[in-house]
């Protein structure tokens, strides 16, 4: 039950950490989503306390369960000595309190539409999203090693988590702007902009995951047998094919459908392109939920450089 417990709020947390982390920086790079329709503007106002409020109360879950498991019983995880000598004891409650501060200020500043309508205050929210994922770095298995060797580790998986967070969380708003085409059954030069954008910067996260990941993969895995040998290996897999398939519906977008919509004459409807981008789309969301599942349940296993 509490491992269980434990796996869900994870998920959650992971996947309102992104959504605010991607969100907040899409912002910044989307004139259509940024200073669009009232309606776009309200939508992302919606989108981002939704994502602070769920990080907030996912991450409070979080912790009551990790005190629950080092406790060893669910009933612990409402045991006040617990909860204090977790706080008191481990770098895990220490860095938990701040990360708690840090969620109420988020969700202070994505409560104000007023505070979102300014972009230097938008820029300060990303920054502090950016921490709030990144931090995530800061436990779990980052911690089995100390010194240099855990330094690299860390900043590795912070690089991996901000790559996720500017990737998958982007989708969300990349598909509230897409069914905003749909519905308006036209696509102009700003939303090919940042389709473009949303392309550009795909990039730049792919390399980040990929470079992180195999230093990850170094520290983590150890020897082709213990990839497949393992849980954690097999899990791991089951993660790389589901990227793969991502990998697949991003590339189908950047190369054939965002030009066939920028192609499209002046005054036509390009419903069938805007369509399948839309379906491509919340496949990639799909596909990208599955993904942090599966981030949430290796977790919750022993590193398959340790064995099984």
């Amino acid at each position: 039950m509490v491992d269980a417990g434990l796996a869900c709020s994870r998920f959650v947390h992971f996947a309102c950490a992104i959504i605010l982390f991607g969100g907040a920086l899409f912002v910044l790079y989307s004139p259509v989503f940024g200073s669009g329709s009232e309606r776009l503007v309200r939508m992302r106002s919606r989108v981002l306390l939704a994502a602070a409020l769920g990080a907030l109360l996912s991450g409070l879950a979080w912790f009551l369960f990790t005190v629950g498991n080092m406790s060893g019983t669910l009933a612990g995880a409402l045991d006040a000595e617990a909860i204090w000598s977790v706080l008191r004891e481990t770098g895990f409650g220490r860095l938990w309190v701040a990360r708690i501060v840090l969620m109420l200020v988020v969700v202070a500043m994505a409560w104000s539409d007023a505070f979102l309508l300014r972009r230097r205050l938008l820029i300060l929210l990303a920054a502090l999203a950016a921490i709030l994922l990144s931090s995530l770095a800061g436990v779990g298995h980052t911690q089995i090693h100390e010194g240099a060797l855990g330094i690299v580790h860390v900043t590795a998986d912070a690089v991996h988590l901000l790559a996720t967070g500017a990737w998958l969380g982007g989708l969300l708003p990349l598909g509230v702007v897409v069914a905003s085409c749909r519905m308006r059954q036209s696509a102009n030069d700003s939303t090919i902009a940042v389709l473009s954008r949303f392309s550009g910067m795909g990039y730049c996260a792919v390399a980040a995951l990929l470079a992180s990941g195999l230093i990850n993969g170094w520290f983590l895995i150890g020897s082709f047998s213990a990839l497949i040998g393992t849980n954690y290996g097999e899990l791991l897999l089951m993660k790389l094919g589901v990227f793969g398939l991502m990998l697949c519906l991003a590339a189908s977008n950047r190369f054939w459908l965002v030009p066939a919509l920028a192609k499209a004459p002046a005054g036509s409807r390009p419903d069938l392109v805007l369509a399948r981008l839309r379906r491509n789309i919340v496949a990639e969301q799909i596909l990208g939920a599955l993904v942090i599942g599966i981030v949430s349940v290796l977790g919750t296993l022993s590193p398959a450089v340790q064995g099984s």
